[in-house]
């Protein structure tokens, strides 16, 4: 995976629009509604989500208090924008929501054995952003208050992971959701692997292609197009500079804006990269 420098202090747009949101929602909390009401119907809960199945996303929104707020926001503005540069806005977007559903799914899965308390806040999509900033930069150290000397960002999410295992193998209910952080690891984990696998499978596939492999992809189209009239030629295919080339540059897409950036085009050329690579 291609690096890039990590600029934590330098707000990109939709982590704005995260802390915007969260900011706005609390301050409605405290001014407007101030009943308990609120809390509940945005909150999930295992034992209602059938019934409310809104709570699998509002509930990241919602926070018990100014510190809890706090925190969470305080961590997305350190690790958002390095992230979002990385991924690309949209598919930034989705990482969060899918990191944020993690902790509802997990908790979810597991109220069938165990029981869990309805909870808000929006830890799991943060701490999901966490572990993307320590998995891209892992060498990357941040100074944690009171601590004298910087930390490396991979210790410190492994540390956040620990301090949610612990209460939950130990049968400790200290009001935290630990459930809904480890969701939001885990769902966090998956896309990030997911997504390296795919990169590192379309590199072994051009690396591992023949000098002149039968392949039609556009650079074969866009001479077809503009030459209709002439005869057909025996197919000799694009040769393996092109096929580097271009598999380089829907490399360096993926990197800069994500899977979800591709054309369909684009997804069949790595799609016949892997073809090719099974067939040899």
């Amino acid at each position: 995976m291609r690096s890039v420098s990590p600029s934590p202090f330098q707000l990109t747009p939709w982590v704005r629009r995260l802390l915007a949101a969260n900011a706005v929602v609390y301050l409605l909390s405290i001014t407007v509604f101030t009943g308990a009401w609120f809390g509940d119907i945005f909150a999930f809960s295992p034992l209602d989500a059938a019934a409310r199945p809104w709570t699998f996303l509002t509930y990241m929104f919602v926070h018990a208090g100014f510190l809890h707020l706090a925190f969470n926001m305080l961590m997305l503005f350190f690790f958002g924008p390095g992230v979002e540069r990385r991924m690309g806005g949209v598919a930034f977007a989705r990482y969060y929501l899918l990191c944020g559903l993690g902790g509802p799914v997990l908790a979810f899965g597991l109220s069938l054995f165990m029981h869990v308390a309805p909870f808000i806040g929006a830890s799991a999509a943060v701490f999901g952003v966490a572990l993307a900033f320590a998995m891209y930069w892992p060498h990357a150290r941040i100074f944690v208050f009171p601590l004298p000397f910087p930390v490396p960002v991979r210790y410190l999410v492994g540390f956040l992971v620990v301090l949610d295992l612990v209460p939950l193998v130990l049968g400790i209910n200290d009001g935290i959701a630990h459930l809904a952080h480890l969701g939001g690891f885990l769902f966090g984990l998956l896309y990030l692997k997911g997504e390296d696998l795919v990169e590192r499978r379309a590199r072994s596939a051009v690396s591992s292609l023949p000098e002149t492999p039968v392949l039609v992809h556009r650079l074969a189209a866009k001479a077809e197009e503009e030459h209709p009239a002439e005869p057909p030629q025996p197919p000799s295919g694009p040769t393996h500079e092109e096929i580097s080339e271009e598999m380089d540059r829907v490399l360096d897409k993926i990197s800069q804006h994500g899977l979800s950036s591709l054309t369909a085009a684009e997804r069949r050329f790595l799609d016949d990269m892997s073809r090719q690579m099974r067939k040899h």
